[in-house]
């Protein structure tokens, strides 16, 4: 039960019963040494997920007679033309290199302010470039976005909030809870995070997963190695992008990743755990989903092993009827196991001799092309529709069209210094390309990491069938030229 007095004694901390703390909606608030002073009346716009629990919480509490009788007389004294509807703001949770603008466009043409909360607000250029707002704020605090938001309410009526970032998805879900918004389970999307559970959970829901084993130090991954067979993968048992993965055909190179993602090198922090996986073979494909909706099923390669770079994605993956059936009804499994079915999400499969294999499940929005190949082969633009959902509308996953989209990956082939780049604007006249894009400068030292930080530019092409689309982009990935001078060494 909750302690209602508590609740005017912001001193006070509630300490919620340990063992049903994490799946009890009322543990966001108890948790949290609260500020009633900023408090105001949760909204009562629709609530698509169930439990209202933190959000009747935070309703409860209705500010002093003075400070309403206050806020009153401001509104007695606006001029007559001023409106008296609040501006609707989308609040976005962070940035995102690719997917943040879109957003941002897209709360433009649903007629939403977008206001992006941010611990380092100056890392994302483009929101000074789009003269979009932003807050700087501890983005691992909740408290103190609960109370930001909090504020942005006497000013605009908020809409919804979200983000692109998976890091700090389960941190948007509390605050959709807390603010009475539509959002994704917090509670699935950090079981989901945690690798070596959605392991654990799939495999119980009976979803087809590669053999796997926890490791905490390079013994227990040697072992882990030798109980499954080599080769494996080995990978942090928490991360995005491919970071830290890595193939390993020897107990040597098991130990010397094992090594590396302990010792604290990798993404500068050490890995408390291992996951240690069988290695499977087969093509690689991705299913998003919004909701139970199984969107699109596109295609991957990758560069040369140990590592998995993405070289090129197409959408639709060439796929028979059974396949698409198959791995629709796969990927569905996974998020029923996961107590996922909210918004988007993405699964990564393999198809094997066995069908399809599920090698990671993302509760979120897939990163950037995917989306805007999605967009290009069926006219469904995602990044929209889960704005829709975020502000409480139905989303239209109806297909207006059919082509084949793909994109290239543009990788460099040594580390060292990057002295120009050349051809993207004849690229970019080449019919059918749609966008050629790059993430670095000239001048810019190029390190190589074995993920997706090493994509230095990719290519978009669109076009009625798949070979003609791979030609256009094979036509204008030639035109493209780029220059590295290698570090110096050091000789001596």
């Amino acid at each position: 039960m909750v302690d209602w007095k508590a609740i005017h004694e912001p001193d006070m901390i509630l300490m919620p019963d340990p063992t049903t703390a994490k799946m009890d909606p009322f543990f966001l608030a108890s948790t949290l040494r609260i500020d009633c002073d900023i408090l105001e009346p949760a909204t009562g716009e629709p609530h698509n997920r169930g439990p209202r629990g933190v959000a009747k919480w935070a309703g409860a509490y209705r500010q002093p007679t003075g400070t309403r009788d206050a806020q009153q007389a401001r509104r007695s004294t606006q001029h007559q033309g001023e409106p008296s509807t609040p501006r609707k703001a989308l609040i976005l949770i962070e940035g995102s290199r690719d997917l943040g603008p879109l957003y941002i466009q897209a709360a433009h043409r649903l007629g939403l302010h977008p206001i992006t909360l941010s611990t380092d607000p100056a890392q994302h250029g483009y929101l000074a470039a789009q003269s979009s707002e932003a807050i700087r704020v501890d983005t691992d605090n909740l408290e103190a976005l609960i109370q930001v938001v909090s504020r942005l309410r006497r000013t605009y009526g908020i809409a919804g909030i979200t983000c692109a970032k998976e890091s700090v998805y389960a941190t948007v879900g509390k605050l959709c809870l807390y603010f009475d918004l539509p959002g994704p389970n917090p509670a699935a999307i950090e079981q989901c995070c945690r690798k070596f559970t959605q392991r654990r959970v799939l495999k119980a829901g009976g979803v087809p997963v590669p053999a796997y084993r926890l490791a905490a130090n390079v013994e227990e991954a040697e072992s882990a190695a030798a109980e499954i067979g080599l080769p494996v993968i080995l990978k942090p048992s928490v991360g995005i992008g491919s970071s830290g993965v890595r193939l390993c055909r020897s107990r040597d190179e098991v130990a010397d990743q094992a090594s590396y993602l302990l010792s604290g090198k990798h993404m500068g922090q050490a890995s408390r755990q291992i996951l240690v996986e069988e290695f499977v073979h087969g093509p690689y494909f991705t299913a998003d989903i919004m909701g139970d909706e199984v969107v699109a099923v596109g295609s991957g390669d990758f560069g040369p092993p140990p590592h998995f770079v993405y070289r090129e994605y197409t959408y639709p993956a060439s796929l028979t009827d059974n396949q698409l059936a198959q791995i629709a009804d796969v990927s569905l499994r996974c998020l029923r196991s996961l107590g996922l079915g909210w918004g988007p999400a993405n699964v990564e499969l393999r198809w094997t001799r066995r069908g399809p294999v599920v090698i990671e499940v993302n509760p979120r929005l897939a990163g950037t092309p995917d989306p805007q190949l999605i967009q290009l082969a069926y006219g469904v633009d995602l990044i929209t529709e889960h704005v829709k959902l975020v502000i409480g509308r139905e989303c239209d996953l109806h297909r207006r069209h059919s082509q084949t989209a793909a994109a290239r990956f543009l990788v460099p082939d040594c580390d060292g210094t990057l002295d120009w780049i050349d051809g993207d604007t004849q690229a970019t006249a080449v019919p059918g390309v749609v966008e050629v894009k790059w993430y670095v400068e000239p001048k810019t030292p190029i390190v190589r990491k074995g993920d997706y930080r090493e994509i230095i530019g990719l290519v978009i092409a669109a076009s009625p069938s798949l070979a003609q689309t791979k030609a256009v982009l094979q036509r204008a990935v030639e035109l493209i030229s780029w220059s590295i001078t290698p570090f110096a060494t050091d000789d001596g």
